[in-house]
């Protein structure tokens, strides 16, 4: 499985790809929304994880670009904004997409990620 994470703190999402790596999960990340999509048009992931609310492109309009390339991936946003149904307003429906609140539990991620890959 080969994830990519994408949030503007960047000790937060290198220290989770760290955490990652220790569990035999290759994560890259990034803490942009451009770096996210140079990436994404130059690996293959299985998963984005993104944080909704981002300075620039939001989490959210990053996954519809995402889509627009690499329909296959699946997105997990987080965000420390906000309640689940707010969340749930501004993102699509798709079954390729879903949420985890911040502060981000390591086992709860990696269970969602092995959850999302069996559909």
């Amino acid at each position: 499985m080969r994830i990519l994470l994408v949030d503007d703190e960047a000790e937060l999402v290198s220290t989770l790809a760290e955490r990652l790596s220790f569990r035999g999960i290759e994560a890259d990340w990034v803490t942009r929304s451009g770096d996210a999509l140079k990436k994404i048009y130059e690996q293959k992931y299985d998963i984005a994880v993104l944080d909704a609310k981002m300075p620039g492109m939001s989490g959210i309009d990053l996954a519809r670009e995402i889509h627009q390339y690499r329909t296959d991936i699946k997105i997990i946003f987080v965000t420390g904004h906000g309640s689940h149904d707010d969340f749930q307003e501004g993102s699509s429906e798709s079954e390729k997409e879903f949420y985890l609140a911040k502060p981000i539990n390591i086992d709860v991620l990696i269970k969602k990620m092995k959850e999302i890959m069996e559909y």
